[in-house]
């Protein structure tokens, strides 16, 4: 072998610097961990928590990058909570390619707050073209029938708890028996190219659930349920959704809200380019109507195309199931500086636009630009209560803003 020369010599030592100081996960090769090895069953009839807690642990024990592979087939989970405070590494994905289905009988879930939980974890992708069954419809059944009150609640189908760093990418979740995916305590978490599916009648089946979290983004997602597609709840900062599919649901919702008198406050959502579809409300803002100290600031609803929806754009102050803990009472939320531009379609109801808002508490400085929905059956109407704001453009239906 030729002698290295001066420039060669120099180019090999700066490249192994490079070398040293990479994070161990680039240098490194990622270890494989099959579930299968662990003693996974693909056949969707044995229990394989066992199986995929041991291949969490192992991950977990990896210094540095480590990949949880399920490949094609079902696999049977229960209840399962994977615990990330003693995790050596902090780059673990699932790459699922198989299928995760819950068990026959609602109950075993039915009974818990969550079906698979993430705790206190950093740095983990769920991603593939894997599937979340829950198997929902036969509690969505229970709860419908003569006996609904003595039903169980239902349970989460994935939930990340005091979390950071989180990717989901690309896997369906569905059916699931309550809430799709929750984000709760989170930072930094990007959701790409998810798929919510469940029919247009099941109870409280929110595709995605954010609260007390920050930097949580959602990118070309496409969500059909029987609840919110995305519902924000109080402490949610900084939320970017672009590019979301949403229908049939209850559309997009921030709120409820004042659930509690001592609440965090939502600021600084964007929903950028979504198309919403048959549809109970299109995008909303709604609390309890009674005290909090709550707020809602800083708030972009822009590039939306409704598709027969019946409330398209909705203010509601004065939330009251059943009429029960608030009747005869005003809501403490304060609602300022919402934006809605670029906002299209047809609406299902006269009301295109509603904005009933607090007398103790008005909506302030909401912005109406380049607005037009048109009512199937005639003229589209709005209605405004205690809601102040400007107009810009094109507003149809009549702008109706102190």
């Amino acid at each position: 072998m030729s002698k290295l020369n001066y420039k060669q010599k120099l180019a090999l030592y700066l490249f192994s610097m490079v070398l040293l100081n990479l994070p161990s996960s680039s240098v490194d090769a990622t270890k494989v961990l099959n579930v299968q090895n662990f003693g996974a069953s693909d056949m969707g009839k044995t229990d394989t928590s066992k199986a995929f807690l041991s291949a969490w642990k192992a991950a977990c024990n990896t210094k540095g990058s480590a990949t949880i592979f399920i490949p094609k087939g079902r696999y049977l989970l229960h209840p399962v909570n994977f615990e990330g405070v003693d995790c050596k590494s902090n780059n673990i994905r699932f790459e699922m390619d198989g299928t995760i289905v819950a068990p026959f009988d609602y109950h075993l879930l039915g009974g818990v707050e969550r079906w698979i939980g993430f705790e206190r974890v950093s740095g983990v992708t769920i991603a593939g073209h894997g599937t979340f069954d829950a198997k929902g419809a036969s509690l969505w059944a229970c709860k419908k029938g003569q006996n609904g009150a003595n039903c169980p609640d239902g349970a989460t189908t994935l939930t990340f708890t005091n979390s950071n760093n989180i990717v989901i990418k690309g896997i369906t979740s569905l059916n699931s028996q309550l809430y799709h995916i929750v984000i709760n305590n989170c930072k930094n978490v990007l959701f790409q190219a998810v798929k919510i599916r469940a029919t247009g009648n099941s109870p409280n089946t929110d595709g995605i659930h954010v609260q007390f979290s920050s930097d949580v983004t959602i990118m070309n997602s496409n969500i059909k349920t029987g609840d919110d597609c995305v519902s924000i709840g109080p402490g949610t900062k900084n939320l970017w959704m672009e590019r979301i599919a949403c229908g049939p649901s209850h559309g997009i919702s921030i709120g409820s809200l004042a659930k509690d008198k001592d609440e965090e406050g939502v600021q600084n959502v964007t929903v950028k380019t979504a198309v919403i579809s048959y549809s109970t409300t299109g995008v909303r803002i709604k609390s309890w109507g009674r005290p909090s100290n709550g707020f809602v600031q800083g708030v972009v609803f822009q590039d939306i195309l409704m598709h027969n929806v019946w409330n398209p754009i909705i203010i509601d102050q004065n939330y009251c199931p059943h009429n029960i803990n608030c009747p005869n009472q005003e809501s403490g939320i304060e609602i300022e500086d919402v934006r809605y531009q670029n906002i299209r379609g047809t609406s299902q109801s006269e009301v295109a636009m509603t904005f009933d808002c607090s007398s103790t508490n008005p909506c302030k400085g909401i912005q109406l630009q380049n607005i037009d929905l048109k009512y199937i059956d005639g003229k589209a109407q709005s209605y405004c209560k205690n809601a102040h704001g400007n107009v810009f453009g094109l507003i149809q239906p009549t702008n109706c803003l102190k």
